[in-house]
């Protein structure tokens, strides 16, 4: 082994958590369940073992806020497997990290070049932050409907346009596994003093498998938010945030404080220790095998007739740059059922949870945890669904994406005066809130948007079709938040 891949081997939080568990200390600190003794139901189904871990911070465990011992030999080791200059365990999730990278490198007022297809997640550090969003309209793909990644002339246009803005956002990849350029964008944006900042929720798998899109950090990128517990084998809401030497690291974990816990979960922390190292170890042989496993799937759902499976194949034009074969898309409008329609029966019907469903798609995540039993159950299920549902596709949406129509600022909209009014009698006003379908969790519409005819129409027609309409304040969607003229 070279001298990466034995340091690699060592996990400092999870080998300190087992030696506390071990040495039997008397807690009398937070929290109160004291190791599971005081919630028996709890530890019962949570089981003693990690109760006995979910502690607070202390000397021998480090501090994640200040981290000087265990978690700092963590981060540097999560570094150096990521190939970044710094590395930070986030605890609240990929929307931390994504927030915490805009509030570091944007001063309110200041200017962000990003596509519209974004994460709830950015929208929301806009409006924490005060920065004026610079949207680039992502490419539709003719037949799949779905939005694409940002036309690499049109950012560097953008850029020109605004030779003030502070940073470049870019999805990398997008939640159906669509990438931009993001090296071209780089080098471009680097070229006018810009800084580059990549949402990689979904693609941690891209610093360790072989035939994969580029990683942001291989790019040259200057941040990037990544949420290891997606495709990398960490708990749920645990993040990483990756920063190269061009960020001042110690400013960035001043910014992540400002909002990150006090109280950070040491499951989760050492969930991020245990997945980074069995990624520095395992990655390749790990993303070689659902790589394969995905083209499978891919076989059998084509020869099933009716689905569309989509992959590599749409990539090379000028917002597809590139793909992650990984992601198992399946367009389903040509059996005349949206995704979510789809998505309900798979579940309610033949047990199986995919990651989501939208108007035209369903999206099922692959890690090593799946095998081809568990593809053949889905591929039998979509063959029976199929065979009992086909339908004439005549009348339904056939896009995901509706360009925004924007009137003010994020920031400005969701704290501007505003009244209530019907959804149905708001098209023409501007809306103070948001309006998305969870997931994929991109908005629909966004504070500062004008309502139109064709977001109403598509807000209806996502209702009937069963997705979860979230965001605004009133639930049932029969109202919405508009800034008071």
């Amino acid at each position: 082994m070279n001298g990466m891949t034995d340091r690699q081997q060592s996990a400092p939080v999870y080998e300190a958590l087992r030696e506390y568990r071990e040495k039997r200390i008397v807690p009398f600190d937070v929290p109160g369940h004291k190791q599971g003794r005081g919630n028996a139901l709890l530890r019962d189904f949570l089981g003693a073992q990690a109760l006995a871990v979910d502690v607070n911070s202390m000397k021998p465990l480090d501090n994640l806020a200040h981290p000087t011992g265990v978690i700092k030999e963590a981060e540097e080791l999560a570094a150096e497997a990521f190939g970044a200059a710094s590395a930070f365990f986030m605890v609240g999730g990929t929307t931390a990290s994504v927030q915490a990278m805009i509030m570091a490198t944007c001063r309110s007022g200041d200017k962000l070049i990003l596509p519209r297809n974004i994460h709830r997640s950015v929208t929301g550090a806009l409006i924490l932050a005060g920065v004026q969003p610079v949207y680039i309209s992502p490419g539709i793909h003719p037949r799949l409907g779905i939005p694409l990644g940002m036309d690499t002339a049109e950012v560097v246009a953008a850029m020109d346009a605004h030779p003030d803005a502070a940073a470049v956002f870019v999805n990398n990849p997008t939640y159906y596994g669509v990438c931009s350029d993001i090296k071209a964008i780089t080098e471009a944006a680097h070229a006018r003093g810009m800084l580059v900042l990549a949402d990689e929720a979904h693609g941690t798998h891209l610093y360790f498998g072989e035939g994969l899109p580029l990683s942001a950090m291989a790019a040259g990128a200057d941040l990037a938010a990544v949420s290891v517990h997606k495709t990398g084998g960490s708990l749920t809401q645990s993040s990483l945030l990756l920063a190269a030497e061009t960020v001042s690291s110690d400013y960035l974990r001043v910014v992540i404080n400002l909002t990150q816990t006090t109280s950070a979960s040491y499951l989760l922390l050492s969930s991020l220790d245990i997945a980074r190292r069995n990624l520095a170890v395992n990655g390749k042989e790990h993303f070689a095998y659902v790589m394969e496993l995905a083209d499978y799937a891919r076989r059998e759902i084509h020869a099933l007739g009716g689905y569309y499976a989509f992959s590599t194949e749409i990539a090379g034009g000028k917002d597809v740059f590139d793909f992650d074969p990984t992601k198992l898309s399946i367009h389903t409008l040509d059996i005349g059922l949206a995704g979510v329609e789809v998505y309900d029966i798979l579940r309610d019907e033949y047990g199986i949870q995919i990651e989501f469903g939208d108007i035209g798609n369903i999206l099922a995540i692959l890690s090593l945890g799946d095998n081809h039993y568990s593809i053949e159950r889905l591929v039998s299920a979509l063959s029976e669904i199929k065979r009992r549902y086909q339908k004439d596709k005549a009348g339904m949406l056939d896009h995901e994406y509706i360009p925004p129509v924007v009137d003010l600022s994020p920031r400005e909209a969701f704290y501007a005066p505003a009244r209530q009014v019907r959804l149905a009698e708001g098209e023409g006003l501007i809306s103070a809130e948001f309006i998305m379908c969870y997931p994929p969790g991109i908005p629909i519409l966004a504070p500062g948007e004008r309502i139109t005819g064709e977001v109403l129409e598509y807000i209806a027609y996502a209702k009937g079709k069963g997705s979860l309409l979230t965001g605004p304040r009133d639930l049932t969607l029969d109202t919405i938040q508009v800034v008071e003229a």
